[in-house]
């Protein structure tokens, strides 16, 4: 029954790093390693639409990430072209139901924290010119707009130049994502908001009380905007006892959601990051290099292609089939459809 109901829906993820792993690959490989590698993964999870971050590894900060944020635009664009058969980008809602119409997975571009931007945000007119629709300004640390959700105890919110990027994303119609942005940053975003906002890879900090994830007052927040939380599936985020996260863990961060501000407004970014730590990680490297850390990832949920066992695991719950359409990708759909 579950395969039918997942079939059925439109399935929509709100973040995955696959780009990166893609931009790895010398240029004349981004087409076909993205066809091999990434695309089976994605037919296999039922992922009628696909949010790509642009995220910029440590190594290329500061000084190379504005070349890295256009090498890694170029290889959507790539990717894309090559595969027009399969995806599309997509830069308006538009796109995407012509996408969704044609059966390609619509693809849509974001950048995650946005260094290569820094504070001169003027650049966020040239890159929604190159397809980019939603962004973040903080990831881990402090950048020159806001500080991010590990710096929490500074108790900072926007900087002059973050507060301009708020007004500038809201004038291009770049969506803002709050995701991985510090406590204190989300409410001035709040305050300053005067479109929808998404969180797009967040849990609920009621559950697990974990500097990257959502208060419900945040929670309530994001939804008064008419805005979005996306529920990441990263075991970090989920619960405190890593060797006992399940699927059902996720479902639980999904429901206390549904409770605070109701169905309208849940969606999913789960953040596979297994496969693309493996494709971006040299056996050199000692930090990152077990993709199977049980901080990452947890068997059962760690790829693409499992997301089936989320919309079994909802029905499971009790969740009505309408409400489930809704979570695993209806949701994100009209949001995007209505605010592109």
């Amino acid at each position: 029954m579950f395969e039918e109901l997942h079939r059925r829906a439109v399935v929509a993820d709100a973040h995955n790093d696959l780009l990166a792993a893609v931009a790895a690959r010398p240029p004349k490989r981004w087409g076909s390693f993205f066809r091999e590698r990434w695309l089976p993964q994605l037919r296999a999870g039922g992922i009628d639409l696909q949010v790509l971050p642009v995220f910029i590894d440590a190594p290329y900060q500061p000084e190379g990430a504005l070349r890295q944020t256009l090498r890694m635009i170029e290889c959507a664009h790539v990717l894309a072209e090559e595969n027009a058969d399969r995806v599309a980008l997509c830069r308006t809602g538009a796109d995407i139901d012509a996408a969704l119409v044609q059966d390609k997975i619509a693809l849509v571009l974001a950048l995650e924290s946005a260094p290569g931007v820094g504070a001169s945000t003027e650049l966020f007119s040239t890159l929604h010119r190159l397809g980019v629709r939603i962004a973040s300004i903080a990831h881990w640390g402090r950048t020159p707009l806001a500080d991010g959700s590990r710096e929490d105890a500074t108790g900072s919110r926007l900087t002059a130049p973050g507060v301009e990027a708020v007004r500038e994303m809201e004038r291009l119609g770049i969506l803002f994502d709050i995701s991985h942005l510090g406590r204190s940053g989300v409410e001035h975003v709040l305050e300053l908001a005067t479109r929808p906002v998404i969180a797009t890879h967040s849990c609920a900090r009621a559950l697990r009380d974990h500097h990257r994830n959502l208060s419900d007052e945040q929670i309530r927040g994001v939804a008064a905007t008419g805005g979005l939380v996306s529920v990441a599936f990263v075991p970090d985020f989920l619960t405190d006892t890593q060797d006992k996260v399940h699927v059902d863990r996720i479902v639980d961060h999904i429901e206390h959601i549904v409770s605070l501000v109701g169905v309208d407004h849940v969606g999913i970014g789960p953040d596979f990051v297994r496969e693309v730590i493996a494709d971006t990680t040299p056996p050199c490297c000692e930090d990152f290099a077990d993709a199977d850390d049980p901080s990452f990832t947890f068997p059962g949920m760690e790829a693409p292609g499992d997301l089936p066992q989320l919309t079994r695991a909802l029905l499971a719950r009790g969740l009505p089939e309408g409400d489930i359409l809704k979570i695993i990708g209806g949701n994100l759909h009209a949001f995007l459809g209505t605010h592109l």
